[in-house]
């Protein structure tokens, strides 16, 4: 397996500690957020803001890396940021203060994913990359397995005490940050281009070839309409699951996450990314329909599992997918564009899916999403 380079492995190191860090808060985010005083409409408020700072971000920075040829110092500086965001918030409960802990490590994460991604192509040869992305998801993604784990265990033996697990995040932060002064820069082709305003980073789309816009395109209307899985565990709380149990279906849809991402990479090198990133839909399509008239938990768990299957034909397929349509020079800014776009149509999704809901029911967004994946998927099989 040559195509695991020494820099591949120590990118997908770093997403997996950074991501353990990361999940051991998501379950209890709210919670802890709840447990202070804060309203639902501020934590909601609070990570659209948040999404909002990531999204802009990744193309800005993406096409910063691009023009100076270098990917590490981003890589560094994005994961410093995130790591060293988590103990703020055991620091103070203030809304500024929880808002600037949150902006940071959103702010990292989009200083970072461009030029990690831009990174991992630079690796690949056309032959390897979905392999590459795939394994490097799949790295990812275990981190998502053990930080709810993790989170489980410290609730289970302190209940109620969420504060010392802000403080517990971030070692494994911290290690990953250690661990990006292993990289090596492998310095690519300066763009030459000069660096746009932060608010118009994602200017890329204007000069990008034309097959670039259809595909990204495509997945940008889709992502208006995929919502946070956020939903997905609410719908299961409210149809019965224990709120244990839906933390399991949370780990469930990593675990399966986990084993499939990286076959799925080799599958995509055989069989084209195009045909796998369908697939991957038409999965999605099944299981939003499925949500919405499913009842018991071990429904949720079949669903939830097909879920992780969806994610991993898709997330990291459509990036080996979309850095093989733009310029070597041009990978950071294609990427960044594509992540920040997303992150931006994932807050509408979410915002839209949130009063589609209050208005129809549950079954409305679900059943809107499903449909339009089907319609996405129909029209990426077609080219």
């Amino acid at each position: 397996m040559t195509y695991l380079t020494r820099a591949v492995w120590l990118l997908s190191l770093i997403s997996l500690f950074t991501d353990l860090a990361s999940e051991m808060l998501y379950p209890v985010m709210p919670l802890y957020l709840q447990s202070i005083g804060f309203s639902v409409f501020f934590i909601g408020l609070l990570e659209g803001l948040a999404e909002a700072v990531a999204g802009l971000s990744k193309g800005y920075f993406g096409q910063w890396s691009d023009r100076l040829g270098r990917r590490v110092p981003f890589v560094q500086w994005g994961y410093g940021l995130s790591a060293f965001s988590k103990p703020m918030l055991s620091v103070l409960a203030t809304p500024l203060w929880v808002l600037l802990a949150r902006t940071l490590d959103r702010l990292g994460k989009g200083l970072r994913t461009g030029a990690r991604d831009a990174l991992l192509s630079d690796e690949t040869t056309p032959a390897d990359r979905g392999k590459v992305f795939g394994f490097h998801r799949s790295m990812d993604t275990l981190g998502a397995v053990f930080g709810p784990l993790a989170a489980l265990a410290w609730l289970a033996a302190h209940p109620g005490q969420y504060r010392p697990l802000f403080l517990w995040a971030f070692l494994p932060g911290a290690l990953a940050v250690g661990i990006t002064f292993a990289l090596r820069e492998r310095r690519a082709v300066p763009s030459g281009r000069p660096v746009m305003p932060f608010w118009a980073s994602f200017r890329y789309w204007r000069q990008a070839p034309p097959a670039y816009r259809r595909v990204v395109g495509s997945l940008l209307v889709f992502a208006l309409f995929n919502s946070a899985d956020a939903f997905l565990l609410l719908l299961a709380r409210q149809r019965g699951v224990s709120a244990t149990g839906v933390i399991g279906l949370y780990v469930l849809y990593n675990f399966t996450y986990v084993l499939s991402a990286w076959p799925l990479g080799h599958l995509a090198d055989r069989l084209g990314p195009r045909r796998l990133l369908v697939g991957g839909l038409l999965i999605f399509a099944v299981v939003y329909g499925g949500v919405a008239l499913a009842q018991g938990p071990w429904v949720f768990a079949g669903f939830f599992a097909l879920y992780g299957l969806y994610a991993a034909a898709t997330e990291g397929v459509s990036k080996a997918w979309v850095s093989t349509l733009c310029a070597p020079a041009d990978t950071g800014a294609a990427l960044g564009t594509l992540g920040g776009l997303s992150s931006l149509a994932a807050l509408g999704a979410s915002t839209s899916a949130g009063l589609l809901w209050q208005w129809g029911g549950p079954a409305l967004p679900f059943g809107l999403a499903a449909a339009v994946a089907l319609g996405v998927a129909a029209f990426l099989a077609r080219r």
